[in-house]
């Protein structure tokens, strides 16, 4: 780490999934920047636990993103981002109406636009950067009822390569972690013990914990020389 801590954004960081990278990048010693939308008494107990500052906005809402983004980029870059904040709402697609599907989108996908944009230029000018964006099993499996999740996580995944690309020179790496079955009270609700053993080799579910340990890996230094890569974590799904 340099003598002044870098500065790291987790965005929907009142997830189990959030909250772990979290508590893994503050023992890393970031200075760390939690956003909420939904879920913010949570953030608000995780941010006062670990000395994080909680920035509350709508990730859809371009100017409300800039709003919160702007006072924060004044004393200097965002060097990490982890791009986690994202939403789910399932049918079958032929009962999947509009408001669905364009939720599911503009939170995952636009939400990456939003968040990402007005921190790259402040980023690439230190020649340092890290970008990690949560994707799922979803986008390389599919997944019957989650057309439109699979599509915008999908998505994340190819601006994920691009990214990268034209990233590269300038010391900014861009990845995507695809986690696929991970313990939370989410996932408990769908998947019971006779499904993970039938669907996951190792017969587990993953935990927040052993995500946000890659995480933490491709925002360090040891990292330098990963970029463009979507890395599954899934117990050997595929």
């Amino acid at each position: 780490m340099t003598a002044s801590p870098r500065r790291a954004l987790v965005t929907g960081a009142s997830g189990a999934i959030g909250a772990a990278i979290s508590r893994r990048l503050a023992r890393s010693g970031y200075r760390l920047y939690l956003h909420a939308h939904s879920g913010g008494e949570r953030a608000e107990a995780l941010a006062q636990q670990i000395d994080a500052q909680l920035l509350r906005f709508d990730i859809t809402d371009a100017a409300a993103v800039l709003r919160a983004l702007e006072p924060v980029l004044e004393s200097g870059p965002i060097q990490v981002l982890i791009n986690n904040a994202g939403v789910h709402d399932d049918a079958v697609f032929p009962g999947m109406s509009a408001r669905q599907w364009h939720r599911v989108i503009d939170v995952n996908l636009n939400g990456f636009y939003n968040v990402t944009h007005p921190l790259l230029l402040p980023m690439i000018r230190t020649r340092w950067g890290r970008i990690v964006n949560i994707s799922s099993v979803a986008a390389l499996t599919g997944n019957r009822g989650q057309v439109n999740y699979s599509a915008a996580k999908g998505a994340l995944n190819s601006a994920t390569r691009s990214l990268a690309i034209e990233l590269a020179s300038r010391g900014v790496t861009v990845n995507a972690v695809a986690p696929g079955i991970i313990a939370s009270p989410m996932s408990e609700q769908h998947f019971d013990a006779a499904m993970i053993a039938r669907l996951v080799p190792m017969q587990r579910a993953g935990s927040a914990e052993e995500v946000a340990s890659l995480v933490d890996f491709l925002a360090s230094d040891a990292a330098s020389y990963i970029t463009g890569q979507v890395i599954s974590i899934n117990g050997g799904m595929i």
